[in-house]
C-alpha cells in the first residue's frame, strides 16, 4: 500500500473532515461520522479511490 496522498490534499482532508464531525456534533446528527473517512484517509496517507484510478497528489523525487 503506497502513500497516494500529498501534503495539500492531506492538509484539506483534515480541515474538511474536523469541519463535519463538529457540524454533526454541533447539529447532533450521525452525518459527522462521515467526517472520520477523509480524516482517516489523511492520517494513513492512502486513499482507496486514487489506487484505482492511478491519482497520486505525492510530489515525486527528481
Amino acid at each position: 500500500m503506497n502513500k497516494n496522498i500529498g501534503k495539500v490534499d492531506k492538509t484539506v482532508r483534515i480541515i474538511i473532515g474536523l469541519v463535519v464531525i463538529a457540524l454533526g456534533i454541533n447539529f447532533q446528527s450521525w452525518w459527522g461520522l462521515v467526517g472520520l473517512v477523509p480524516l482517516l484517509t489523511a492520517l494513513v496517507g492512502f486513499c482507496p479511490l486514487y489506487a484505482p484510478c492511478k491519482i497520486s497528489t505525492v510530489k515525486k523525487e527528481s
